[in-house]
């Protein structure tokens, strides 16, 4: 039964983030094909379609800790899909805008904010403790494929009928995926607390503070995605006029990321039988790092080799780390509290992600591109660093954790 209800909860995963990518690749090329949009509209539909990570993600943790986690994913995936189908009609009725993508496309995050929100407690109370890993394993897989697969698929089928097909198939991603998750058996009950919402909120912040596992992690995942986005802020830049890069290999660049996902997805289970949960843990910072000292590289040797490599750890390791902690998690965190606590890190994680690119803007402005590649080869020191003297480095196993 815990088989089946994970296929039900990963191919719900798959759906639901292929559509996702797709929109997420779409949306910039209609605007800027369609309506000619300038550099400042396609960076405001950006600024508004990543609002509901550090909005939402908190009460949308604690909203998912005192309803059905099911429910609240079945309707935010309906929701995601009205929106699509609005923009497909929009599309073709002519009355498109730039402000009118932004408003949809707010839509359609703040489904991706509560579907990753409420996922993880959704599969903590169907799937038993000593299958965590392989739940969030092939949660992982399906994800990959996604990020790999979506934002390509949504390219080429942007240029096809104005985008229709791109929202045609987002669409029908969604609602497969809200029928996934109508299949699955009711979830158990959730014990209620009587408390209000902001003493449910301060409880997870306050969990996530004390706990000596969460952390930790919490702070290398801040300073990762910190660096991260300040790398992708001025990679484009960077690679074009430093290396050489033609728009095809800047794509192929990033795509590397998802095979490194998927790749790493795969390999997880053997990975996790050769080496102790600690340094499970730790390889996610040490690929980055690694990742990090290969483009610092390539200031003083300009081989496009370097980049492609780099690319594909900055996803292989990472994607392990992300089974890992998230199983970790799990299983630290009682049920009742999983959403908060996600929601909790979640909005520290995406938070990250606008302030590496604006130190990505100020130092490339003030100190030059080459300065930003330093300061990322500095940022994945420091997580590193971070995460090696911590004690999830020094688990042996992860049932260690369990208190």
């Amino acid at each position: 039964m815990n088989k089946l209800l994970i296929h039900k909860i990963s191919y719900s995963n798959l759906c639901a983030q292929f559509s996702e990518q797709i929109i997420i690749a779409v949306l910039p090329i209609i605007a800027v094909l369609s309506m000619s949009a300038s550099a400042a509209e396609t960076a405001f539909i950006q600024m508004i379609n990543t609002l509901p990570f550090l909005l939402l993600s908190i009460p949308m943790g604690v909203i998912a800790d005192r309803v059905s986690r099911k429910k609240l994913m079945i309707i935010i995936e309906i929701v995601r899909a009205t929106a699509i189908f609005i923009l497909f009609y929009l599309t073709f009725s002519g009355s498109l805008s730039i402000n009118k993508i932004a408003l949809f496309g707010f839509f359609i995050a703040m489904g991706t904010v509560i579907y990753s929100v409420a996922s993880p407690a959704l599969v903590a109370s169907f799937v038993i403790k000593e299958q965590l890993i392989n739940a969030n394993r092939s949660i992982e897989i399906a994800k990959s494929v996604a990020f790999t697969a979506g934002p390509a698929l949504g390219g080429i089928l942007a240029s096809y009928l104005s985008g229709g097909l791109a929202f045609i198939l987002a669409f029908s991603l969604s609602i497969v995926s809200a029928v996934f998750l109508i299949c699955l058996p009711k979830e158990p009950l959730i014990e209620k607390s009587g408390r209000n919402i902001i003493q449910e909120l301060c409880d997870g912040l306050i969990f996530l503070i004390k706990n000596k596992y969460l952390m930790p992690i919490t702070i290398t995942a801040f300073v990762f995605n910190l660096s991260q986005y300040l790398l992708l802020s001025i990679f484009a830049y960077y690679v074009i006029n430093n290396l050489y890069f033609t728009s095809f290999e800047v794509g192929a660049s990033l795509s590397l990321i998802g095979l490194g996902m998927l790749i790493g997805s795969f390999l997880y289970k053997i990975i996790s039988k050769k080496i102790n949960f600690g340094f499970q843990l730790s390889l996610g910072p040490i690929s980055a790092f690694m990742a990090s000292i290969l483009i610092f590289l390539t200031l003083i040797y300009s081989a496009k080799i370097l980049v492609f490599v780099a690319f594909f750890f900055f996803g292989f390791g990472p994607i392990i780390w992300t089974i890992s902690t998230v199983s970790l998690r799990q299983l630290v965190t009682p049920s009742n509290m999983i959403a908060k606590v996600s929601s909790v890190i979640m909005t520290v994680t995406f938070g990250a992600r606008p302030l590496g690119a604006a130190i990505g803007v100020y130092i490339s402005a003030n100190f030059g591109v080459k300065s930003c590649i330093l300061a990322v080869l500095i940022g994945f020191l420091i997580q590193l660093i971070i995460i090696l003297f911590s004690k999830p480095a020094k688990l042996k196993n992860l049932s260690d954790a369990e208190e």
